[in-house]
């Protein structure tokens, strides 16, 4: 294949790929958009509603400038950059920001255990100096990446990055991010085991909240392991498609799921009836079962 036609075929899946992210996001926001109005904007704020907020909002800003850097829209290099800049840095701050709705969920299955959380936010403190790190001395020098606009015709051109190191620091970076994530989800089966060891014995079904919120930090740690091999092995010199395919997740799935996580817990409380409800954050969590002659405690 020569260059041009290699030029072309990386800008046929650039446009495709930013299509589909542009769609599948739009798509989604469409979907959640009634629930939102129904437990965020038309309930009192609190931390986590605010926090859902930057975290759906700043999302798509994310999606939506990576989906228009490259060759959907033609962009100067210089411009480029910048974007490309942003972005990078804009994934730290959102995964920083999931990694704090965890630090606070497990906060409030540890009966809001005040040494419980300063560990949490102690050892959360490196992660956030390593994000730093990585967006210093990997995506912000131009000896690591640099942009370069491909000229395939005087009205066709686009901007693409050039990686000019291997995989092997991103994939070093990423291992204390991870060992982290480990961290707070064994915390969170921990607190899991033990609920469901007492549940038991007093012959009692498992509260759903708990059981949700510690699935949701699975699915959380799952996503963000993928996240993390993704962006390490988009270093690697990838074939074309398999470049534009784990972009298209990065882009895609935490922007989707994330918010989705915050909100089905409301939605969930809204179809159950609740004596105590955990007010820490707002979060709606049933601690103690149902009784017909108490009156019920809303947040």
């Amino acid at each position: 294949m020569s260059g041009l036609e290699e030029s072309l075929y990386a800008l046929d899946w650039n446009n495709n790929i930013s299509v589909a992210i542009i769609t599948l996001v739009s798509y989604d926001y469409m979907l959640q958009f009634e629930k939102e109005v129904t437990f965020v904007w038309q309930r009192r704020r609190s931390i986590m509603t605010y926090t859902y907020l930057v975290v759906r909002y700043f999302g798509i800003s994310i999606a939506m400038t990576c989906a228009c850097w490259g060759g959907l829209f033609y962009v100067p290099e210089t411009p480029c950059y910048a974007m490309f800049l942003f972005f990078e840095w804009s994934f730290s701050v959102y995964f920083c920001l999931a990694e704090v709705i965890l630090i606070l969920r497990l906060y409030a299955l540890y009966n809001r255990s005040k040494p419980i959380l300063y560990v949490l936010l102690g050892l959360f403190l490196p992660v956030v100096a390593l994000y730093i790190a990585i967006d210093v001395f990997l995506w912000s020098r131009p000896s690591s990446i640099s942009m370069q606009e491909i000229i395939i015709t005087p009205n066709i051109k686009y901007c693409t990055g050039i990686f000019h190191i291997g995989p092997m620091p991103a994939i070093y970076a990423s291992i204390p991010i991870i060992c982290y994530d480990i961290f707070l989800l064994v915390l969170a089966v921990a607190v899991l085991g033990k609920h469901l060891k007492e549940r038991n014995e007093l012959r009692m079904k498992p509260n759903a909240y708990v059981v949700m919120i510690v699935r949701y930090h699975v699915i959380y740690f799952v996503l963000n392991l993928a996240t993390q091999i993704f962006m390490a092995v988009m270093w690697a010199d990838l074939p074309t498609p398999v470049m534009y395919l784990v972009q298209f997740f990065i882009n895609t799935a935490p922007i989707i799921i994330l918010p989705r996580l915050i909100i089905s817990i409301w939605e969930t409380h809204a179809n159950e009836n609740c004596v105590h409800v955990s007010t820490t954050f707002e979060d709606c969590i049933c601690w103690a079962p149902p009784q017909a002659s108490e009156q019920h405690e809303m947040d």
